[in-house]
């Protein structure tokens, strides 16, 4: 399959991907400040505009350092795919070229990442009746009883999917009544990468897991500091189904259960912050066996020597310096 081709007179994008508060997002603004960057989100909970705080979105200063993209766009309201996320980057990286930006991706999601360099499986749009369908039929049961429906019909998916995971079951659901092919089929159907990944300059942040962990507790500190609670308080209101994305992101479990007082704030703080490194354990562990050949940057690398390293793997020089 052809690989697409960087934007004429753009450089190579640059990926950068890291766990949890490994400090990926600093790196990324001081490398935009140097090669006229524009920032790209690659972080699945960062796109909501509902949680700033606990998903650590860049602030309005920092956007202001250097042009934000796919950032606190979505509703808390809708549950945003992965095919979604594509579509907003494709615009993106078409704005980039437009300025005249060099691209700079970069979260922790490494679905993200892996969908933009081999692309999504070509599943054919589901018909609208048979979303509403399944959905409906969501709603009304439980997981259980959902996931048993999908091992009915596709017992390959059911026996990929962990049955709580009320969302993935039912798409697998929507896709074997619409297809009548599993989705396990399809996604063994290449799909069409968005970014040449043998050009592409792909980084990833490392950190220790004990340093990851103190810097999580640190950041999840600093997140109370900064209205974290109020954030959450304010998500309640708006009485959002508990399995949408936004209401099990990190943090945001442990909060509601104290906001209805199920248990005491100490207790949530603490449930959170084991949350966010059994995460960081996860995380960690797709670094380490999904981006083997991903360039290793250091803690607290210089942004100079980046660049270096940057070069001496055979990037197009960078331009538009603006220091």
């Amino acid at each position: 399959m052809p690989q697409p081709d960087s934007p004429p007179g753009i450089a190579s994008p640059i990926l950068i991907a890291g766990a949890t508060a490994s400090g990926k997002s600093a790196l990324a603004l001081a490398l935009a400040s140097r090669v006229n960057g524009i920032v790209i989100n690659a972080d699945s909970m960062q796109v909501y505009r509902e949680l700033p705080i606990l998903t650590a979105q860049p602030t309005a200063t920092e956007q202001s350092r250097a042009p934000h993209r796919v950032y606190g766009h979505v509703s808390a309201r809708d549950a945003y795919s992965t095919g979604k996320y594509l579509a907003d980057i494709a615009r993106a990286l078409a704005e980039a070229a437009d300025l005249g930006c060099r691209p700079i991706i970069v979260g922790g999601t490494g679905l993200y990442f892996k969908a933009l360099l081999a692309g999504l499986s070509p599943v054919p749009p589901i018909p609208e009746d048979v979303r509403r369908q399944w959905r409906e039929r969501a709603m009304q049961v439980s997981a259980v009883a959902l996931h048993q429906d999908l091992a009915a019909r596709d017992p390959t998916m059911a026996a990929r999917l962990n049955p709580s995971d009320r969302q993935r079951v039912t798409r697998a659901l929507e896709v074997i009544d619409a297809t009548g092919l599993s989705l396990a089929v399809w996604q063994e159907r290449p799909g069409e990468p968005l970014i040449d990944g043998t050009s592409a300059i792909k980084l990833v942040l490392e950190r220790r897991r004990d340093d990851l962990q103190a810097r999580c507790d640190m950041r999840f500190d600093a997140m109370l500091a900064h209205g974290a609670f109020d954030e959450v308080e304010a998500l309640a209101a708006l009485q959002l189904s508990s399995d949408l994305p936004a209401m099990r992101a990190l943090g945001v479990p442990p909060l509601l259960q104290a906001l209805r007082g199920e248990t005491t704030r100490e207790a949530a703080v603490a449930s959170a912050k084991l949350e966010t490194r059994q995460y960081v354990k996860r995380q960690m562990t797709w670094l380490n066996g999904q981006m083997r050949d991903w360039r290793r940057i250091p803690p607290d690398t210089p942004v100079d020597a980046v660049l270096s390293d940057i070069a001496s793997v055979g990037s197009r020089p960078v331009h538009g310096d603006r220091q």
